[in-house]
């Protein structure tokens, strides 16, 4: 009833992580690959994987550190290197290669690492509200998010926390789309109460990170890459100008900016769905 399968792999130091396998594993169009945001997990892409599932396999993991995937307890691992090797054993486990990538947020960085490490496993690329340019205003939010938990009573007064907490992602939502986004923010624990759904501790390597990677070098690597660029309009991490220099930089990129949404869409927009559909319909 759930639409699709669960599934766990080992890591290479041995934790077990989780994700989700959507369509049929034979399916005949390119398999996609979704990579959720910092704090993210595969919860995010169920609407979309089910749309895809019909015609694709669809591969939605958690990381380390969130939703059903073992916590490290070196949270110093808590890094794109890791993730990325995670992500390789995924695609070596399941034999899905070559594979269309949506990443939103920090799963768009990934993607470019990926292409970048294993340019013959990406097909193609789906930049959500990411480039390789991030605002630091933007940057200074989510840190100060992800590394404090907010422990909730129940699910009603979490959506009511996330909408307080984040204005700018969808300030024309109703009740509804919060209480959905509470659900896929939030968990149960020991104690009776809501928690955020990763580990908090994944907020320490955060500053450290930030000048490691030259981000246009790897976005370069993606010239010969088929690649989508979505924007929220009112996105405090992915900025206009950003985006209109990833065209100048690659001019056959698809950019598509969704009204009405900060960081980040969920790719459910009307505008976001066209231009997935459209942009996925020859691969």
């Amino acid at each position: 009833m759930s639409g699709y399968r669960e599934r766990h792999f080992t890591s290479q130091d041995g934790l077990q992580l989780y994700y989700r396998d959507y369509g049929e594993p034979l399916a005949s169009k390119t398999a996609v690959l979704c990579l959720a945001g910092l704090t993210r997990n595969s919860a995010d892409f169920h609407d979309l994987a089910l749309r895809l599932a019909g015609e694709r396999r669809v591969l939605c993991p958690d990381y380390r550190g969130r939703g059903r995937s073992d916590y490290d307890p070196d949270w110093r691992n808590y890094q794109p290197r890791t993730y990325l090797n995670d992500v390789s054993h995924l695609l070596a486990a399941t034999g899905v290669e070559p594979v269309i990538v949506v990443g939103t947020s920090l799963g768009g960085l990934l993607a470019m690492g990926l292409a970048a490490l294993r340019p013959l496993s990406v097909a193609a690329v789906v930049l959500n509200d990411i480039g390789p340019e991030i605002e630091g205003s933007g940057l200074a939010r989510i840190f100060d998010y992800v590394a404090r938990d907010c422990p909730m009573p129940d699910m009603v007064h979490a959506a009511r926390f996330l909408k307080h907490s984040l204005p700018r992602l969808a300030p024309k939502a109703d009740a509804d789309w919060w209480l959905r986004m509470a659900e896929r923010t939030y968990r149960k624990r020991e104690d009776g109460l809501l928690h955020f759904d990763w580990d908090v501790r994944l907020a320490r390597p955060l500053t450290r990170q930030r000048a490691e990677t030259d981000l246009w070098a790897l976005y370069r690597g993606l010239a010969r890459i088929p690649t989508l660029a979505l924007r929220g309009a009112l996105s405090d991490v992915f900025s206009e100008t950003a985006l209109r220099r990833m065209a100048l930089e690659k001019p056959d990129l698809v950019c598509v900016t969704v009204p009405d949404m900060g960081h980040t869409p969920t790719l459910c927009e009307p505008e976001a769905a066209s231009a997935l559909d459209a942009f996925l319909e020859p691969l």
